[in-house]
């Protein structure tokens, strides 16, 4: 992704807000908890300052712990530096990851456009296209479970099996659906009504004695993600005092507060 050029004489004319830069940084995912940037309060802090001669734009980010995988730290800070830059009157970007133990590797190699390998060198062990597929796979296959276990819930006469012949057009309207037809454009699979729902990473769907074994895993992945994304808001909370704020509620599952109101201990008397 690059950024726009748009003619100096007219930069002026455009109002670029903090409004504009946190829609843009939506668009950028954590890429195993499949959630935005923004709604997980990984967002720090933003500055816009607007200029004559364009917008400059300085974003800190910050993540649960401070060794949380450099690989996907990076993609959240490229992706970061990407979106924004390509907004129209944007000319100067800084994306700078506070307090992880790759902090000034990364920072440098943003702030240098070295790129993944060119930032991390012989510790690039795969593409950052590849980590990518990897996950929206995984987020495919979960937001596949979500949909089916829906359906499942609301029938009760549906047998597991049935699954695998449930096509796009069986499901109800909403948000699961939604997020599974977004899942099935980024991997490039079909999104017609008539597809089948339980496909394989090809868009194969599955034959009917591999269907029961296929949900089994797809809802061990959907835990797994849903699992990791509890406890990662709840270390952020833990690590930065009042980040529960800038945090979005999470659909999926109850969310835990930023306090827990305990029972209150008691003594009790003991009578001979």
């Amino acid at each position: 992704m690059t950024a726009l050029h748009v003619d100096p004489a007219v930069l002026s004319s455009w109002d670029v807000t903090e409004e504009d830069i946190r829609r843009a940084l939506g668009a950028v995912f954590d890429p195993e908890l499949d959630e935005p940037i923004t709604d997980l309060g990984f967002v720090r802090s933003l500055d816009v300052q607007a200029g004559s001669g364009g917008t400059r734009v300085e974003v800190h980010l910050r993540l649960p712990t401070s060794f949380c995988s450099p690989n996907f730290a990076y993609l959240m800070a490229s992706d970061s530096k990407d979106v924004i830059s390509a907004l129209p009157a944007v000319t100067q970007v800084v994306v700078e990851l506070d307090d992880h133990h790759d902090s000034d590797l990364i920072n440098a190699g943003l702030a240098a456009d070295a790129g993944y390998r060119g930032t991390f060198l012989h510790e690039a062990e795969d593409s950052l296209d590849e980590l990518r597929q990897m996950f929206r796979r995984k987020a495919h296959t979960a937001a596949m479970e979500r949909c089916l276990t829906d359906l499942l819930r609301s029938n009760a006469s549906l047998e597991a099996t049935a699954m695998g012949t449930i096509r796009l057009r069986d499901l109800p309207a909403g948000r699961n659906k939604e997020a599974l037809l977004r899942r099935r454009s980024a991997l490039g699979l079909p999104e017609g009504a008539d597809s089948i729902v339980l496909v394989d990473h090809e868009g194969q769907p599955y034959p009917p004695d591999a269907v029961p074994m296929a949900l089994r895993r797809a809802r061990s992945t959907r835990i797994s993600i849903d699992g990791n994304a509890h406890f990662c808001r709840g270390l952020l909370r833990t690590r930065y005092e009042g980040s529960g704020a800038d945090q979005t509620a999470r659909p999926e599952g109850a969310e835990a507060a930023d306090h827990h109101e305990l029972l209150p201990l008691t003594v009790k008397e003991i009578h001979p």
